[in-house]
């Protein structure tokens, strides 16, 4: 396959009920653009219909392909394995849901350059448009949590949980190969270990709308952030950079 100027990387968790409408929204926006492109469901042990759904849609549509493997790991080794798989001079992970519209990437290519290689959508600035804004108790405790990521690990980033940012390849790679988090605490790793080799990260404000059906348990999954995040700041930034280990 010749080398896109655009990877996009599409974590997916059983997902039947919007990976194909997803597909269809992501591969209109991208064919009226000029650029080479390729996409990519990395289905991250689904049981249910998403791997065949996506296959179905690639078997027509030769811009997509599907990565499907057993068993499952958890977002984040799904996107290390799309960022590490990828060849495209840069490469965006989106979120299924699409809460962030995939044409949202116009705000993050115009903040990306040669000096600045990592684009990432945020939420909380000033000039983002939340359509739909989360329950009241999620926006309180994302808010907490972030203010927890930049006392213990990345001043000045006002978002790192959101599934919309782009790398270019070059530090995708440097990053997403010593990434060490299979969960949801794979957004404030990568970011931390951009922090630790000095790689520039442009926050970017976008258009955004809460979906229904996070895979994000609160009274689960809050706590493990949080247990990850004192982990990473514990290690120091020289383990941190320490490349993880392939299965």
């Amino acid at each position: 396959m010749p080398r896109a100027h655009l990877a996009v990387i599409i974590p997916a968790y059983n997902e039947q009920d919007r990976i194909g409408p997803t597909l269809e929204r992501v591969c209109e926006y991208f064919q009226g653009q000029n650029y080479t492109w390729h996409v990519t469901v990395v289905s991250d042990g689904s049981s249910d219909e998403t791997p065949k759904i996506a296959a179905d849609f690639a078997a027509e549509n030769p811009n997509v392909s599907v990565d499907h493997y057993e068993p499952n790991r958890g977002k984040g080794y799904a996107v290390q394995r799309g960022m590490m798989k990828a060849d495209a001079d840069w490469i965006l992970f989106s979120d299924a849901d699409l809460a962030a519209p995939i044409e949202e990437i116009d705000k993050l290519f115009k903040r990306t350059g040669e000096d600045r290689p990592i684009a990432i959508g945020s939420r909380p600035l000033k000039d983002s448009n939340l359509e739909i804004r989360q329950p009241w108790y999620r926006e309180m405790l994302g808010r907490a949590f972030n203010t927890a990521v930049q006392i213990l690990a990345i001043r000045g980033i006002k978002d790192t949980q959101c599934g919309f940012k782009i790398f270019r390849q070059a530090e995708a790679q440097e990053i997403f190969k010593r990434c060490k988090l299979d969960g949801f605490g794979f957004d404030f790793e990568s970011l931390m270990i951009a922090r630790d080799l000095d790689i520039p990260i442009e926050e970017v404000p976008i258009r955004w709308s809460h979906q229904e059906g996070s895979k994000v348990i609160l009274m689960r999954d809050g706590p493990r952030m949080l247990r990850d995040l004192i982990k990473l700041r514990l290690w120091g930034k020289k383990r941190r950079l320490t490349t993880r280990e392939s299965d």
